[in-house]
């Protein structure tokens, strides 16, 4: 009887946490820079609700300039962190922290910045819906907290992706630069079902109890990575590198179950998240009337659409074509990898060093002003 060759769980464990919007050092280490929260008060959100003593949690690479000139603000993934982009920053890499001060932050749902999860007024199922314009506008508040006016580049992957074009529609004299890696202007269909699928394995759960849960709902947790880690965040051929002998297949989905479960997701969080997700549009920002294209001619920054390669099952490369098409100044780019969705992540080296090239690349006509 054949042993199936199974690849070590470490390296499993790492490539599922890089998909669900982690990174290898998640959490923080003593050699990472302090990780800070701002306290913000009330947030009023677009909807007319308020998410009570808000704070939103960052860290921040390199140092600002005397003019502040020189920062870029990064945004996160759908179950993200400040981590999210760690691939693309430090000294040398196309978010060079010997040039520029980053700034990166943990969107709203995340668990670090007020969430369902540790907020204490409006706990789980009592928080109010958010949207991806109320996680640009907390940003927003961040950077006029921090005397910064103007910024180098908004840079974000996935649903970062989504909120650096949405910076570009909300504020469009604000940055030089916009680095969107596998974007969407608006959400497509795939990717609320998806999305849909995702919310249905945790709530299912019978550990689920409406919300109310005492503990996290592992079975859905399992099939949720399943859904998302394995089937939306890869392509078919990408599986077929992972597992030449097909069966293989199956250990290593249960090592992806093990690694989401190991990161300590919260259920309402990533609902929540997801909800936001769904209804994202451009076009619905205030003064474009619900039409997409108006909103993304209105991008007055230098834009570069990375996308995952040919095939994203999760943000389909579609909708990133169409949305380049319609901003002024944009270049799109297909990373050329078999990843999918994955290939935003430092999954494979090849493509960590294309997107750091081309990224850099296209930095090196957008340098900070007064330097």
């Amino acid at each position: 009887m054949r042993i199936p060759n199974r690849r070590p769980l470490r390296w499993a464990l790492t490539a599922a946490l890089l998909v669900a919007g982690l990174s290898p050092s998640a959490a923080h280490g003593p050699n990472d820079p302090p990780h800070r929260l701002e306290s913000l008060g009330d947030l009023p959100l677009e909807s007319g609700e308020t998410i009570r003593d808000f704070a939103i949690s960052y860290v921040t690479h390199g140092t600002l300039n005397a003019d502040k000139s020189n920062a870029i603000l990064m945004t996160t993934a759908i179950g993200g962190n400040h981590h999210r982009i760690d691939f693309l920053i430090g000294p040398g890499k196309a978010l060079d922290t010997d040039r520029y001060f980053v700034v990166a932050t943990d969107a709203i749902g995340n668990g670090l910045t007020t969430s369902p999860s540790n907020s204490t007024s409006q706990h789980g199922t009592a928080f109010p819906h958010f949207t991806i314009r109320d996680m640009v506008e907390s940003q927003k508040q961040l950077l006029d907290r921090l005397g910064i006016t103007h910024v180098v580049a908004v840079a974000g992957a996935s649903m970062g992706g989504m909120q650096a074009l949405q910076w570009g529609v909300s504020h469009p004299g604000f940055m030089d630069a916009l680095v969107a890696l596998t974007p969407m202007a608006r959400t497509a269909p795939w990717s609320i079902a998806v999305n849909e699928a995702t919310r249905k394995a945790l709530m299912l759960d019978p550990a689920f109890k409406d919300g109310a849960y005492e503990r996290q709902p592992e079975q859905g947790w399992r099939l949720r990575a399943d859904i998302l880690q394995v089937l939306a965040a890869r392509t078919p051929e990408a599986l077929r590198g992972i597992a030449p002998q097909p069966l293989d297949i199956l250990p290593w989905m249960r090592a992806q179950e093990e690694a989401v479960l190991k990161a300590g997701f919260d259920a309402n969080d990533w609902i929540a998240q997801t909800w936001a997700y769904d209804r994202h549009n451009i076009g619905q920002t205030p003064g474009f009337g619900g039409d997409v294209r108006k909103a993304l001619a209105a991008i007055r920054a230098r834009t570069l659409i990375l996308t995952g390669g040919n095939l994203d099952l999760y943000n389909p490369v579609e909708e990133a074509r169409e949305a380049g098409a319609y901003i002024s100044q944009a270049s799109v780019v297909a990373v050329p990898s078999v990843q999918g969705h994955t290939t935003a992540t430092a999954t494979k080296a090849a493509d960590v060093d294309f997107m750091n090239r081309t990224v850099q690349d296209f930095l090196g006509t957008a340098a900070p002003r007064g330097r």
